[in-house]
């Protein structure tokens, strides 16, 4: 069976509409011999002859009566579907999105996002997820809307993304610990007892390799997974948690905080999302508000 010609859908819904072959013609910028033929096509995929005539002028069959309506919508639909998607109207929006990221963001940065979208589109739901690894599946199929976090090698060559702020690791112990009194150097922060910070596990990191060439090593007491646990291990004790700066500016609120005295690599935090969702007008105003939110 041959696949019919869907064009063949706008030359009839036209035809019914004006029921003149002549008025058809100029609606769609052909001739009338033109659309006389295309009406024979018609006639002939449909196998009924739609306009017939009477007196001087044509008269719709009841086949046609009863697609006529069923052609235009059809005709609206595609039209809908092929014209540039519109900007939501905000205050209508009724959607849930889904943010996937690391430890100390939704403490952070939460409350004034919630806060800025739902002035705008209080029909908008945040969901917040946990970001355990770097793998981006979830981007992928769907299940996460967009990320934060720092760009790493498991992240698909595919995904967008765009950077929020740049950040440094610095450390923080409890108010009154001593090392909150005197000149920070590195011998003195390396004799302290360290809490390290690692999804995975590991021992040594950027701060490890850092002190490597100033011949100084640091004992590491403990290993967490996140930065909000570290800190809260750090308050209560006189382990020292070295973290990001930004991240966690409001977890470290009552506790002392200084400049790491030795250089350690900045990095840079981004958001993802993959490339269907680039051109999504309402995800499009997500990330706006991410991006301002954070950039502040």
């Amino acid at each position: 069976m041959s696949t019919p010609d869907l064009n063949l859908l706008v030359t009839l819904d036209v035809l019914l509409a004006e029921g003149s072959v002549a008025r058809a013609a100029r609606r769609l910028g052909l001739s009338p011999s033109a659309m006389s033929r295309a009406l024979a096509r018609l006639r002939e995929t449909t196998g009924d002859p739609l306009l017939v005539r009477a007196g001087r002028g044509l008269v719709a069959t009841p086949r046609a009566l009863e697609l006529r309506e069923r052609v235009s919508q059809l005709v609206q639909d595609a039209e809908a579907v092929l014209r540039p998607a519109e900007q939501p109207d905000l205050a209508q929006l009724n959607r849930t999105f889904t943010l996937r990221s690391s430890e100390g963001f939704v403490e952070n940065f939460g409350a004034a996002l919630i806060a800025r979208m739902a002035g705008q589109a209080p029909g908008v739901r945040l969901r917040f997820m946990h970001k355990a690894d770097k793998d981006s599946t979830s981007l992928r199929d769907g299940t996460v809307d967009l990320e934060t976090g720092v760009v790493g090698k498991a992240a698909g060559p595919e995904l967008r993304t765009q950077g929020l702020f740049r950040d440094r690791l610095i450390g923080v112990v409890r108010r009154g610990h001593p090392l909150s009194q005197g000149e920070m150097t590195p011998a003195r922060y390396a004799a302290g007892s360290h809490i390290g910070v690692s999804r995975r596990g590991l021992e040594r990191g950027p701060i490890d390799e850092a002190l490597a060439p100033l011949e100084l090593q640091r004992q590491i007491v403990t290993i967490v997974a996140g930065f909000s646990t570290a800190l809260a291990l750090a308050r209560a004790t006189d382990f020292i948690a070295s973290v990001p700066e930004r991240h966690t500016a409001s977890l470290r609120e009552g506790m002392h905080s200084f400049a790491l005295p030795f250089a350690v690599p900045t990095f840079t935090v981004a958001m993802l999302w993959h490339p269907r969702l680039d051109s999504d007008h309402a995800h499009r105003w997500l990330r706006s508000c991410v991006r301002e939110i954070c950039v502040k």
